[in-house]
């Protein structure tokens, strides 16, 4: 990684830090400079129980490398409390990781309201805690970097992640809005859908790949997402095994129809093969450039 990477009088907050991935980010944000709030309730990977040493083993780690780190032991739905432990230690939050999480896999009949709750709370409404804690105090210093942990089971979908899946894809919709919200106070907001060997990963692929997983192969692209070099935002990226790529929305050119003249379920059947065909496909970039095509539509049919 470039030197021009550092973070020299920054704070980091990195939730879900206590093991895998995100201890591997605590890590390389401290060498790299950063004071490091490791966040980690210490809970099963279904969300259950709590225990204070998986941070506190964390920040250990840091200190002997002559790192600066303190432990934070609040669950993530406690953002404030999370966000005021680092004004207290530190006296301000520049860059936050949202990577908390848990794991209640059932397939969607076998699947209880309390499966898909914890997933929702852990997930989505903690990101939403932290963040929304600390927005206020990036807005004036006008300066921030988040990143939320989106998921390729959110993506491209996953048996048995119903709950999963939801939270992850969710989190990318927020990642969307707050890119927009945020940049004109330099606030630069990613999502990554990562790949590590992890508790939450155990079982998930061969004893030999799962070995080459390791979570600090995803970590040196959160910490350039938390760089101020970074100059990116609202980007979705898959990493883990040593690559990375950027995943975009890609939509078909499609078919439009007369509104005025109107038409029916047959004559959509009729024209599916054109309405779903990928040659020339669009790649929107916001709300406007989405509705280019229907607008276009109505144009053409105006009377």
């Amino acid at each position: 990684m470039s030197e021009a990477v550092g973070f020299e009088g920054k704070v980091v907050v990195v939730t879900g830090a206590g093991g895998g991935l995100g201890r591997a980010h605590a890590l390389l944000f401290a060498s790299h400079g950063a004071q490091v709030v490791v966040n980690d309730l210490g809970g099963s990977t279904q969300g259950e129980g709590a225990n204070a040493s998986a941070a506190d083993k964390v920040v250990a780690e840091i200190r002997a490398a002559g790192g600066t780190a303190v432990a934070n032991h609040d669950s993530v739905t406690d953002g404030d409390k999370i966000v005021q432990n680092a004004l207290d230690a530190f006296g301000r939050v520049d860059v936050l990781v949202n990577n908390a999480g848990i794991l209640r896999d059932k397939s969607f009949l076998k699947m209880e309201d309390t499966d898909w709750d914890l997933v929702y709370k852990v997930h989505v409404e903690g990101a939403y805690k932290v963040t929304h804690a600390a927005w206020p105090h990036l807005r004036e210093q006008n300066y921030g970097r988040v990143i939320f942990t989106a998921s390729t089971s959110g993506i491209y979908g996953n048996f048995g992640q119903a709950n999963y899946g939801m939270a992850k894809l969710g989190l990318y919709g927020l990642t969307r809005t707050l890119a927009i919200e945020g940049r004109k106070n330099n606030i630069f907001v990613n999502a990554i859908a990562p790949t590590g060997a992890t508790r939450m990963t155990d079982g998930l692929f061969p004893a030999e790949m799962f070995e080459q997983l390791k979570p600090e192969l995803v970590s040196p692209l959160v910490v350039y997402l938390g760089s101020e070099a970074c100059q990116e935002t609202a980007g979705l990226f898959e990493v883990g095994g040593g690559w990375m790529g950027k995943v975009r929305w890609e939509r078909s050119l499609g078919l439009g129809f007369d509104p005025q003249a109107g038409f029916s379920p047959a004559d959509v059947a009729a024209n599916w093969q054109q309405i779903c065909d990928f040659d020339g496909a669009v790649h929107p970039q916001d709300n406007m450039q989405a509705m280019q095509q229907m607008i276009a539509n109505l144009q053409r049919f105006a009377r």
